[in-house]
Formats: structure tokens, C-alpha cells, sequence
């Protein structure tokens, strides 16, 4: 159906507890963990309304392939999130042939984003929704020169 909204998606792991901290230091509330099932949930967003779900599952070493998610999040807060995650002694990951010295835009959507990977390599974004037309041609450039192009 067109019009549905995304619930769920998950990921894998090699080691679930380590996982669960490093989710958790993302401050992501820890939903429910089954460790008979080598699996924990996370509330993204607010836990209230429970309306979206992060699940890790842990796999042996053959099962395992890195994946990759978006979380998003307010303008404000994406140029919070370096500061945020060096805290947590996380390292932003360059993209797209662009260093981190600030969020990465998408001009085909337009969306800002910064990259970081989870202690399994999985790759993790976190992204804010631009105003403005998306405009393709100029590929993914930084924050900077997108908002230059808006003037």
C-alpha cells in the first residue's frame, strides 16, 4: 500500500550485548531483549506512541552482512550530531568523496546527512529532510554550498 509508513527494520550483530550499548549510548530506549533468540528491540522515536522499531539480531560470523539505516532528525539537531557522537567516541565517516566538516546534502531528495558505522560496520545515517527543490545535477555536495544554491 502506497501510503504505509515504515515499522520496523533490523540488523545484525556479532555480539548483541556490545550492541546494546552502542544503541543505547544513541540514546535509543531499549524495548524488550530475548536472549534465548539472540535478539533485542529498540523504540525509535517516542517510546509512547510506538510507532517505529530497531531490532538486532545476533548471528554467527557466517550469517553476518552489514546493513544500513537512516534515522531521521531536525535540521538543529543533525548539526548537533557531531558533537553528539564525538562524545559517545563515535567517528563520523566521510561519503560521497566529502570530508565531515559538515552534513552531506543529497540534491536529489534534498536531505542533509552525516554517516557512522556501529561496532559491526553496519552503516548508520542520520539525516534531516531539506526544504527547497530537489535539484540532481549537483550530486551530493555539503550543507554550505546547498544552502548558497537556495539564495
Amino acid at each position: 500500500m502506497k501510503m504505509s509508513k515504515l515499522y520496523e527494520t533490523h540488523v545484525y550483530t556479532r555480539d548483541l550485548e556490545r550492541a546494546i550499548e552502542f544503541y543505547q549510548s544513541l540514546d535509543l530506549e531499549l524495548a524488550y531483549v530475548i536472549r534465548g533468540r539472540g535478539v533485542a528491540f529498540f523504540w525509535l522515536g517516542d517510546p509512547v506512541a510506538k510507532e517505529q522499531m530497531l531490532g538486532i539480531w545476533e548471528v554467527p560470523e557466517g550469517k553476518f552482512a552489514a546493513n544500513h539505516f537512516a534515522l531521521v532528525v531536525s535540521l538543529e539537531q543533525l548539526l548537533e550530531i557531531p558533537q553528539f557522537l564525538e562524545s559517545k567516541g563515535i567517528e563520523l565517516l566521510p561519503d560521497f568523496g566529502l570530508d565531515t566538516s559538515e552534513p552531506i546534502v543529497h540534491t536529489w531528495m534534498p536531505a542533509a546527512s552525516y554517516y557512522f558505522n556501529d561496532p559491526d560496520g553496519n552503516s548508520l545515517e542520520y539525516l534531516s529532510v531539506l526544504d527547497g527543490e530537489p535539484q540532481p545535477e549537483h550530486g551530493a555536495i555539503h550543507l554550505s554550498k546547498w544552502n548558497q544554491l537556495q539564495r
